[in-house]
C-alpha cells in the first residue's frame, strides 16, 4: 500500500495508490499531525471517485510534517569523504515544512546560493505519535517511507558550526513521490542513487547506514514526542558536489533525480528564485 498528497481541481486531497490509480481518502485532505496510521487505515475509500497519476499534481510526501528531522554523516562512504571520524550520537538538524515540496516540483534556486548542493536520501514517515519508543518496538510508530532530496546551501551551511541556516531554505526539498508502507519494501539493501543531467553522481544501498531508522526513531523521540506527519530524513551517501574535485554544483536548468529501490523517484528541475 501507498499514500500519496495530492492537488486535484485546486483542492489539496490524500490518496492510496495502486499502479496509477489513485482512490481517494473520504475527508482527509493531508498527511499529518491529524493523521495517523489508524486514520488513514481506517478512512472511507472513495472509488467511485477514482482519478488516474496523470491527472493530478502530486505534493510532498508529508506537506504539513509539524517535524523535520536531518541526519548528517550517515553513511560510512560520506563520513570518509569529508575526513571525519565515524560519529557515536547522529548529527542531527531541523528544516520545516515550508522547506518541502513535491516530487516534480522545481527547486527554487536563491539568489544567495553559490554553492547549491544535491543529497539523495530516504525519508521516513511517522504514523504514530510516541515519546522514548525503544528501537524494539520503534518500526511500529513508521507510516512509511519516501525518497527526498535534502538540497544543501553549502556557502550558508558552513557560516557557522551549526548547519540549519543551509539547510532550511524555502521550497528546496523534493519529498515523495508517495509513502509507502512498510509491508511493500524491504529496505535492508535497497539501492539508493542520485543523477544529474543524466550522470549518476551518488549510488550506494541502504545496508550502510551507521545508525539504523529503529536507533533514530529511539534516539530522536528521547528528546521530542514525535508524532504523525513527522519526517526523518536519514542522511546521503558520498559524492555530494561540495566534496568532489572539480566541486559540483546544481545550476539553474538542471534536472536532478533521486531514486531508493521499492520507494519510487523524485526528479526536479532546478530554476531561479523570483525575488
Amino acid at each position: 500500500m501507498a499514500y500519496v498528497n495530492y492537488t486535484y481541481q485546486d483542492r489539496d486531497h490524500v490518496g492510496e495508490v495502486t499502479g496509477n490509480i489513485i482512490t481517494p481518502l473520504e475527508g482527509i485532505t493531508s498527511v499529518g499531525p491529524d493523521t495517523s496510521k489508524e486514520v488513514l487505515d481506517n478512512a472511507i475509500r472513495l472509488e467511485a471517485t477514482q482519478l488516474s497519476l496523470s491527472e493530478v499534481t502530486l505534493r510532498a510526501a508529508s506537506p504539513c510534517a509539524g517535524k523535520v528531522v536531518c541526519v548528517g554523516l550517515n553513511y560510512k562512504s560520506h563520513v570518509a569523504e569529508t575526513n571525519r571520524d565515524l560519529p557515536t550520537y547522529p548529527v542531527m538538524f531541523p528544516k520545516f515544512a515550508s522547506s518541502l515540496i513535491g516530487p516534480t516540483a522545481d527547486i527554487q534556486l536563491p539568489p544567495e546560493a553559490t554553492q547549491f548542493d544535491y543529497e539523495g536520501e530516504l525519508a521516513v514517515i511517522i504514523g504514530r505519535a510516541g515519546r522514548r519508543i525503544t528501537e524494539a518496538n520503534a518500526l511500529k510508530h513508521v507510516l512509511g517511507y519516501a525518497v527526498c532530496n535534502d538540497v544543501t546551501v553549502r556557502n550558508y551551511q558552513y557560516k557557522t558550526h551549526q548547519w540549519m541556516q543551509g539547510k532550511a531554505w524555502d521550497n528546496s526539498t523534493p519529498l515523495g513521490p508517495y509513502i509507502v508502507t512498510p509491508s511493500e519494501v524491504d529496505l535492508a539493501t535497497a539501492g539508493i542513487s542520485t543523477v544529474l543531467n543524466g550522470e549518476v553522481v551518488q549510488k550506494s544501498d541502504l545496508s550502510y547506514l551507521i545508525f539504523s531508522i529503529p536507533s533514530l526513531i529511539a534516539i530522536i523521540s528521547e528528546f521530542t514526542e514525535l508524532q504523525p506527519g513527522d519526517v526523518i530524513l536519514t542522511g546521503t551517501p558520498s559524492g555530494v558536489g561540495y566534496r568532489r574535485d572539480p566541486q559540483l554544483f546544481l545550476q539553474e536548468g538542471d534536472i536532478v533525480t533521486v531514486s531508493i529501490e521499492g520507494v519510487g523517484s523524485v526528479s526536479n528541475k532546478v530554476v531561479a528564485e523570483s525575488v
